[in-house]
Parts: C-alpha cells; sequence; structure tokens
C-alpha cells in the first residue's frame, strides 16, 4: 500500500497502522473486509469485528489524573499481568510484550502506568507507539483494572497518551474488538477520535 493511499483515509484504507500494513504478512486462512464488503459476501468463517477510529490532534481534552492515583514506573512484567487481568480474550506473554521494545515505532515515553496510592498497585496502564515515518501515533493498550473502572482513568491514559504525541504526530489511530464489555467505542469517541470504520477479521 502506498503512503498516499493510506493518509488519505487512515481508518478505510487498513485496519491496521501503517507500519504493520508494509511488514506483516496476513495468514492465508485469515480474510480482512470492511463492513460494506463484509455484509455483501457469504463468507462463513469465524467472524471478529474490529472498529478503527482516528484523533487529529486539532483539540485534546487536558488529561486529568483522578484523585487518589499517580503516575508510576512498572515493569514489563506488571503490564503483561494488567493487560490479561483486563480482558479475558487475551494470554499476552512476557516475550510477546518485551518483542514491542525492537519495533520501529517503540517510544519509552509512551508506556504509562497509574498505581493505586492508598495500596501501591498498578490499576491502569497505556501503551502508545509513533510511526515517524508518517506522523502516525498509534493506541496500542489501554486498560484499566475492572474495579477501577468509571474513574476516569481510560479517559486520563487516552488523553495523557495524546498530549505526549501531540508535537510529533499528524494523527492518532486505534483499533478494538467491537464486541468488548467495556465498550471502548464510546470511550474514545468521549476523547476526541471520529471517522469509525468497521473491518472484520474472518477465520477459516
Amino acid at each position: 500500500m502506498k503512503i498516499e493511499e493510506y493518509l488519505a483515509d487512515p481508518c478505510g484504507a487498513s485496519s491496521l497502522p501503517y507500519w504493520k500494513t508494509k511488514s506483516l504478512a496476513i495468514p492465508e486462512n485469515i480474510t480482512i473486509m470492511k463492513d460494506d464488503e463484509f455484509i455483501k459476501s457469504q463468507h462463513n468463517g469465524n467472524d471478529e469485528p474490529y472498529f478503527k477510529l482516528i484523533n487529529d490532534l486539532r483539540t485534546i481534552r487536558e488529561p486529568v489524573l483522578p484523585k487518589g492515583f499517580e503516575i508510576v514506573q512498572c515493569s514489563i512484567g506488571d503490564f503483561v499481568k494488567q493487560i490479561n487481568l483486563c480482558y479475558s480474550q487475551e494470554h499476552l506473554s512476557t516475550e510477546e510484550l518485551l518483542s514491542y521494545k525492537s519495533h520501529s515505532v517503540y517510544r519509552s515515553d509512551l508506556w504509562l502506568s497509574v498505581s493505586d496510592a492508598e495500596n501501591g498497585a498498578i490499576v491502569a496502564t497505556g501503551i502508545a507507539e509513533l510511526d515517524a515515518s508518517i506522523g502516525e501515533g498509534i493506541l496500542e493498550w489501554i486498560q484499566v483494572l475492572p474495579e477501577y473502572r468509571r474513574k476516569g482513568l481510560g479517559t486520563f491514559l487516552i488523553c495523557e497518551l495524546l498530549k505526549r504525541m501531540r508535537d510529533q504526530a499528524r494523527f492518532v489511530t486505534v483499533s478494538c474488538r467491537m464486541n468488548n464489555e467495556c465498550m471502548p467505542l464510546a470511550l474514545y469517541k468521549a476523547c476526541g477520535f471520529t471517522n469509525p470504520v468497521i473491518w472484520h477479521i474472518l477465520i477459516d
């Protein structure tokens, strides 16, 4: 895919961020198609719908860390534990997350973790990446422990990461499973993301 094609419509051109689109090979048993194409198809494989959104970074809500929480440093193991506790469908390994640090889009300042100031527990984490070649920021993992949700921590993670990317990215994209009990689509829209495009990951 040409850069110009992707930049003209990042959400509609690919289900993936640009750096993955140009570097990852899609397995033969997986078909990816947009919602309008999926409706017209007769595909009988297992369907996992995702949405993809974009934020143009023109207006970013000021990140406000809720009272009683603080930004802290945590280990790869803490990030892995947090992600797996938040998403029952994920079984992320330490090795897999550690591999993110070898990506050309890795930025250490875009790994964010928040603790409960009272007990020191890691309760919310977020990871973003930055593709400097085209100015695309990517939100990869945004998660809050179930018992700490609806306190503003998810909004803080997103807005803080957007703020950290604002001076170097032209836009930020995010994709996530549609069938998610956290209802992330509404959260991202509330944080200024627009232009939702539904993509279907079909596995034979």
